[in-house]
C-alpha cells in the first residue's frame, strides 16, 4: 500500500517507468494534503485568544469543518491506493481471448465495463475534494492570520486535485461507447469544474485580502 510507504518511496515510484502510481493516485494524495493544511490552520486557531472572542456559531462551524476535513483526508488516503488498481479490469479484459465472434463480443463488453469501473475512483476523488473545498471558507475568513498562507496552499491543492482527478475520468471516458452514460458523466464533470473554479477564485480573493495584497 502506497499510503503506508515513506514519502520518498512514493516519489521514487512515481518517478519511474511504471504507470503506477499515476495521476489519479497523486491527485488523491494532493487532495489529502490540501485538507490537511486546511485543518492545520484550524488547529492553529482554536487554542488562540482571538478564537474565543469569535461568535460561538463561528467557533462551532470551524470545529465541525475540521471534523469534515478529517473524514475527507481518510477517504482520499484510501483512494491513493485504490486508484492504482482502478485500471486492472481494463487490462484483464484486453488479455481475454478473441478467437471467435462470441469471444470478441464478451471481450469488448468487459473492456467497456472496465473503463466505466476505472473512472469511479478518480470521480470519487474529485467529488470528495470539491466537498472539502466547500468547507474551506470558514478557515479563510476566520482562521489564524499567521496560517492564511497555508489555507491558500490548501485551496490550490484541493482545486488542482479536483481537476487532476477529472483528467483521469476524461481519459477513460474517451474509450466508452455508451453515449448516454458518456453524456451523463461529461455533464457532471462540467458542473464540478465550474463549481471548483468559482469556489477557488472566491476563496483566493479572501486569502489575498488577508495577506494584504
Amino acid at each position: 500500500m502506497y499510503i503506508e510507504e515513506s514519502l520518498k518511496n512514493y516519489i521514487n515510484s512515481t518517478n519511474s517507468k511504471t504507470p503506477i502510481p499515476g495521476g489519479g493516485s497523486v491527485s488523491a494524495l494532493v487532495g489529502a494534503l490540501g485538507s490537511s493544511l486546511t485543518n492545520m490552520a484550524g488547529y492553529l486557531s482554536i487554542e488562540k485568544k482571538f478564537f474565543s472572542e469569535l461568535p460561538l456559531f463561528v467557533q462551532e462551524a470551524m470545529k465541525k469543518a475540521m471534523m469534515k476535513q478529517n473524514s475527507y483526508i481518510g477517504k482520499l488516503s484510501r483512494y491513493v491506493d485504490e486508484d492504482t488498481t482502478a485500471f486492472d479490469g481494463v487490462m484483464k479484459a484486453f488479455k481475454m481471448p478473441k478467437n471467435t465472434e462470441e469471444e470478441k463480443k464478451i471481450r469488448t463488453e468487459k473492456i467497456q465495463q472496465g473503463y466505466k469501473e476505472a473512472l469511479i475512483v478518480p470521480l470519487n476523488t474529485a467529488e470528495v475534494c470539491l466537498e472539502a473545498m466547500r468547507h474551506q471558507k470558514i478557515f479563510a475568513v476566520h482562521g489564524n492570520i499567521q496560517a492564511i498562507s497555508d489555507v491558500g496552499v490548501g485551496i490550490l491543492l484541493l482545486s488542482s486535485a479536483v481537476e487532476g482527478a477529472l483528467f483521469n475520468v476524461r481519459i477513460n471516458l474517451n474509450s466508452i461507447k455508451d453515449k448516454i452514460y458518456k453524456e451523463e458523466i461529461q455533464k457532471k464533470i462540467e458542473i464540478m469544474v465550474k463549481e471548483m473554479v468559482e469556489i477557488r477564485d472566491s476563496l483566493l480573493t479572501v486569502v489575498y485580502e488577508r495577506l494584504g495584497d
